[in-house]
């Protein structure tokens, strides 16, 4: 074989002499191409029909197969693990590292001319882990039953007995024994203990107490062969011998276990199987102090992607909204969750659905690490889902620098009449504002800009800011609206750690298309100066 492949290997060598080498170059990568999808094909199918074929459900492989890219499907590996993971929260995840450990285990210990995964201890082993005690007849021999075995003494053929303490979903004091009917090495899952009796066929031999003094005969004892399935009637059985008993653990201890983190579950098969419902997301970042920012994220969406039902005079939309914060080393940082109703009058829907309908979650977050946000967003009229998976990048700290938060465009700011309540959405400080998720604003509106500045120094006289601000609409390059601020009226706040501004623009006269906002500060004090600009657009009304 291998004097073949090497004979194989070296014939495109003897086939591109004399041809061209762009067209050599062109073959050799479509081949090394083709040579990658097919290898990454194998992968996707390995790791479906071997790796994880004890522990994946009906559902997830139905979900799975649907998948067409590759990007889809390493989504679906990486959550599939995450789901599984009993505490998120560590760097470590320690059932894909136990249910790998398994693997190499039983393919190092029960072997039997196949792989040790695919024989009937793999997959129980794989499934349920080590059991709490196993009583092995390697060799099989003379065997004394116990009373509820039937009593008398037999030869039997190789055999395991595994006892679990305790198995999820199965029962306590669990029983599984394992017969070797062809002395192959290869043990078979048995449904009865009487499997294992090696003389069970041959008369007059081996017998029970029972059959010894003629109240019953081999033709009775039940066993997992279907010509022979005859009664209890001369057992002393316990209570976890029922028939029925032993055929439900016999195929509940086959069956994948349950999921721990049932929400997690959901959100996966709902990230990797739907995504029917549109929708926008914004993240923008405030700083809070040296080590924290905080991280308003903005949710947004379309009302006419919603369904709205009739309750009296009320149009209704119910909207649930899921998000996971994790850090890069899958360790759970925040969950949280909220119900949105969406309520119009039946006389002004047909106008007032075209609007839009949003939520915030804001977090607090450290700057010296990195995170990533699941979000699901549900239409709980239609069942229509949609979701998202971003990164959230806090900026380090700077005190040696003018610096500044997120520039976040508005179409409405106001100041808070009474103090915020607990995790209310769009409070920053005393002002409510609520971000443009899409930066699309009406001609003849008003565009709002929010920043915020650090280490701006204070005069020490008057322990006022000092700032030159200019704030400019441009397109194309071409300054088409101009503000120069010098004297702090767009200044809505300033203390020793933060400036506030906020300042607004008539877009009256400006044409539909994309549009350029940029903003300059000075701190004439320090000498320190900042830019930041951001694109957006106008729209007819």
């Amino acid at each position: 074989m291998g004097s073949l492949l090497r004979l194989c290997s070296s014939i495109p060598l003897l086939v591109a002499i004399g041809t061209a080498p762009g067209v050599f170059s062109r073959k050799q990568t479509e081949g090394r191409d083709q040579l990658q999808a097919e290898q990454q094909v194998d992968y996707y199918e390995k790791w479906l029909k071997e790796h994880v074929v004890y522990v994946i459900t009906e559902d997830e492989k139905s979900v799975f197969e649907g998948l067409n890219t590759p990007e889809e499907k390493e989504r679906f590996i990486e959550q599939f693990w995450l789901r599984r993971d009993p505490d998120p929260r560590t760097p470590a995840n320690e059932f894909k590292t136990e249910h790998y450990r398994r693997i190499a285990y039983v393919n190092e210990n029960f072997h039997s001319g196949q792989a040790g995964w695919k024989t009937d201890r793999g997959r129980i082993y794989i499934i349920h882990g080590p059991p709490t005690e196993i009583e092995a007849w390697s060799s099989g021999g003379t065997y004394a039953r116990p009373d509820y075995e039937g009593g008398g003494v037999t030869t039997v053929l190789p055999f395991e007995r595994w006892r679990y303490r305790h198995i999820e979903g199965v029962g306590d004091d669990v029983e599984l024994e394992f017969v070797d009917f062809m002395m192959s090495g290869e043990y078979k899952l048995s449904l009865h203990p009487n499997d294992k009796d090696a003389l069970q066929n041959i008369p007059g031999v081996g017998l029970m107490w029972a059959e010894q003094v003629g109240l019953a005969t081999k033709a009775d004892r039940p066993s997992m062969h279907p010509a022979n399935r005859g009664s209890l009637t001369h057992y002393l059985p316990r209570a976890k011998d029922n028939p029925f008993d032993r055929y439900r653990r016999f195929a509940k201890v086959q069956a994948p276990t349950q999921i721990t983190y049932k929400d997690l579950k959901e959100i996966v098969q709902i990230d990797i199987g739907y995504s029917t419902l549109p929708f926008r997301v914004r993240a923008d970042y405030i700083g809070l102090n040296e080590n924290q920012v905080l991280v308003p994220v903005t949710v947004q969406v379309q009302n006419k992607n919603l369904s709205f039902k009739s309750s009296g005079d009320v149009m209704l939309a119910r909207v649930a909204v899921y998000g996971v914060v994790t850090s890069l080393t899958n360790q759970l940082i925040s969950e949280f969750e909220h119900e949105l109703s969406v309520r119009q009058r039946s006389d002004s829907f047909a106008r007032r659905s075209r609007g839009r309908s949003m939520y915030q979650k804001i977090l607090a977050l450290d700057r010296k690490m990195r995170y990533k946000i699941d979000l699901v967003v549900k239409d709980l009229n239609s069942g229509n889902i949609g979701t998202s998976k971003q990164a959230l990048v806090p900026p380090k700290h700077d005190a040696e620098t003018l610096t500044r938060s997120s520039l976040i465009l508005t179409d409405f700011i106001r100041p808070l009449e009474d103090t915020a309540k607990d995790d209310e959405m769009f409070v920053l400080g005393d002002i409510w504002i609520r971000p443009s998720t899409d930066r699309r604003f009406k001609q003849k509106s008003r565009l709002g800009l929010y920043l915020q500045l650090y280490n701006v120094k204070l005069d020490q006289s008057s322990l006022v800011p000092s700032l030159a601000l200019q704030y400019r609409i441009l397109r194309d390059g071409e300054i088409l609206k101009e503000t120069i601020d010098n004297s702090g009226q767009s200044i809505q706040f300033f203390s020793d750690r933060r400036v506030v501004l906020v300042q607004w623009f008539d877009l009256g006269g400006l044409e539909t298309g994309t549009h350029q906002v940029e903003v300059a500060a000075l701190d004439k004090i320090s000498g320190r100066k900042l830019s930041v600009d951001d694109k957006f657009e106008v729209v007819a009304r």
